[in-house]
């Protein structure tokens, strides 16, 4: 049996050089990337080597011949021009200034001389500048300029940020909703349309995109993988190999990182779990889960989806579908498995339909095309409670949508929309359930990194009950009204919340007591609390009144702007923490508080609570 110290340190060390090992690769990578985003100048140099050289040639040469000429003085005497002389008058000669002939006029031969020097730097200067013109449109030399620019914005970055490959829709809505809450983001894309295009959208700050590979380890690196401020990973690119590429990289080179990768294919998805514990969000299988929650809870689906959906989401209708009865999804692809599985789970009928044969086990399956008439009629629509159009074409399931329409109006229609100029199209067809796989993906995204709380309470919430979620609803509707304003998080620690120490300490700090309004304790403040976790326990949506805060709590929090600032002075200053418990104004600049009399150390501990105030 081996010493357990040795063993013990033996574990530290190698920890430790794992450790050192994943640093120097990350910093390897970082500085082959830092070599290629400083080739400009050398590509510049390289490029420009000919024509600076043939300048130079024919200045020295311009220069040399006067200085070898004779002149004249004033008075006919044979004077040569200095290298001085000779190197002043060629620099104003050859730059087209022209200050005249100094020190004294230029004999003929002079004259001639400079006129030969005049034309061979003409050629010279055209040479030059067209070399130069040429270098500007060469694609060499404009991805590394954009390579340095890009490397340098991201290098200046001193505040937290998130780096997102891939700028479809998804990653174009996703940077929108982090940039309205402050957060910055930087960009890699191979689309150079889609970079270009991050300069005319209107964003609160400079937001870094460069048009490169994201597979690259280095293009990463430079992106700021190994940067210190660099708080997560997106990998939201429409090829998945890429996205496993990034998962690898992000997992080998930083593997405190988290990473959220885009995946449809359950195959991926296991190799990605390979490295790490990257989250993976699958539209597909994400909208049958939606699907499911609605069957069965339909308040909870709303409240979810309006919380995903980020500040100033309009309130979704609350919808009615089927519990009970056969459904028909239309279209076998990667949306149609997981529905099909997902319904079937719920102890429904489906019945498939699908324009190639294809192996559907347990399950109806008609081989068709499903806006066909007879094929819809073959599928006994009549007699049908849901139809699913999920085919990666928008043309036919806008058709199919429309044919199940006319054929029964009381069908429960969910729809896929695949191309975000269709939007219009579906929002007029009114579908009951429609799935945009870019909107699912960011909406996704966003509550997993906006908010950690979020996420967490989104996990949760359906377990609470229907009836739970519809009186959350009603409470956020009574207080935001039909939009959503404000979510944010709050840590009970000394560094966040300083006022509140030694009440915590009491042991009688109830939630109700601080959510007040500082001007009128009497008003409470217009928000609520939706999480409180405490170590690995959450506690959602805790009584104001009864609930107990203790120090190191987080909370999550939704309502006003307004209220968000009154609460953080609440946490922050002492004398308003007094009030909104007490009731006692206590003076705040240190000359009042010697003249007023002492306030006791232990009146918030000792204060009535709101039932004996």
């Amino acid at each position: 049996m081996g010493n357990p110290l040795l063993a013990f340190w033996k574990n530290i060390f190698e920890h430790d050089d794992a450790d050192r090992r994943i640093r120097r690769a990350t910093f390897r990578v970082a500085a082959h990337s830092a070599a290629q985003a400083s080739a400009t100048v050398f590509l510049i140099l390289r490029r420009m080597r000919v024509p600076l050289i043939v300048l130079i040639v024919i200045f020295s040469v311009s220069v040399l011949g006067l200085t070898v000429i004779p002149g004249q003085d004033a008075e006919g005497n044979p004077l040569r021009m200095g290298f001085f002389d000779a190197f002043y008058v060629m620099s104003y000669t050859a730059t087209t200034i022209g200050f005249g002939e100094i020190p004294y006029p230029f004999t003929y031969n002079q004259r001639m001389w400079v006129t030969i020097s005049i034309y061979l730097t003409v050629i010279g200067w055209a040479y030059a500048i067209g070399s130069l013109l040429a270098l500007l449109q060469d694609r060499a030399f404009r991805s590394a300029l954009a390579l340095q620019h890009f490397s340098r914005k991201v290098s200046r970055l001193r505040e937290p940020f998130l780096l997102i490959a891939g700028y479809g829709r998804t990653g174009e809505l996703l940077g929108h909703s982090f940039d309205a809450l402050g957060r910055r983001f930087v960009v890699l894309d191979r689309n150079s349309e889609r970079i270009d295009g991050l300069e005319l959208d209107s964003y609160h700050a400079d937001v870094p995109g460069l048009a490169a590979d994201a597979r690259d380890p280095g293009h990463l690196a430079v992106a700021g993988l190994g940067h210190s401020s660099c708080e997560a990973v997106v990998a939201l690119t429409d090829d998945e190999e890429a996205n496993l590429a990034i998962v690898m990289a992000a997992a080998l080179l930083r593997p405190d990182l988290p990473v959220i990768a885009r995946v449809t294919s359950r195959a991926i998805a296991e190799r990605m779990q390979a490295f790490g514990s990257p989250a993976t969000v699958n539209p597909f299988d994400r909208f049958g889960d939606h699907l499911r929650l609605a069957l069965r809870a339909p308040a909870s689906y709303q409240l979810m989806t309006w919380l995903e959906s980020g500040p100033g989401a309009a309130l979704p209708d609350r919808g009615s579908p089927p519990r009970s009865g056969r459904w028909i999804v239309c279209g076998y692809g990667r949306l149609g498995r997981e529905l099909t599985k997902d319904l079937r789970a719920e102890g429904l009928e489906v019945t498939v339909i699908e324009s190639h044969t294809t192996d559907v086990e347990n399950a109806d399956l008609l081989v068709g095309d499903g806006s066909d008439p007879w094929v819809l009629a073959q599928a006994d629509l009549d007699r049908a409670v849901g139809l699913v159009a999920g085919t990666d074409n928008d043309t036919t399931n806008l058709s199919l949508v429309a044919a199940a329409r006319r054929s029964n109006p009381g069908l429960f229609l969910a729809a896929r929309q695949n191309h975000a100029a269709s939007a219009p199209l579906f929002t007029a067809m009114e579908v009951d359930a429609l799935l945009v796989p870019t909107e699912m993906v960011a909406h996704e995204v966003y509550a997993q990194l906006s908010t950690p709380l979020l996420w967490r309470f989104l996990r949760e919430m359906p377990a609470m009950g229907d009836e739970w979620a519809a009186a959350i609803v009603d409470r956020l509707k009574g207080l935001c009204g039909a939009h959503l304003q404000t979510l944010w998080k709050v840590r009970l620690t000394p560094q966040e919340a300083p006022a509140l120490g030694s009440w915590l300490a009491s042991g009688e700090a109830r939630l109700g007591r601080i959510l007040r309004n500082p001007e009128d304790r009497e008003e409470p403040l217009h928000a609520i609390v939706l999480l409180v976790l405490r170590g690995h326990e959450a506690m959602l949506a805790p009584d104001d009144d009864d609930f107990v805060l203790e120090a190191g709590d987080e909370l999550l929090l939704a309502g006003w702007a307004a209220a968000r600032r009154a609460l953080d002075t609440i946490l922050l200053v002492d004398g308003v923490l007094e009030y909104v418990v007490t009731g006692r104004r206590v003076p705040s600049s240190w000359i009042w508080r010697k003249l007023s009399p002492a306030v006791k150390s232990g009146a918030l501990s000792d204060a009535p609570g709101p039932g004996r105030a």
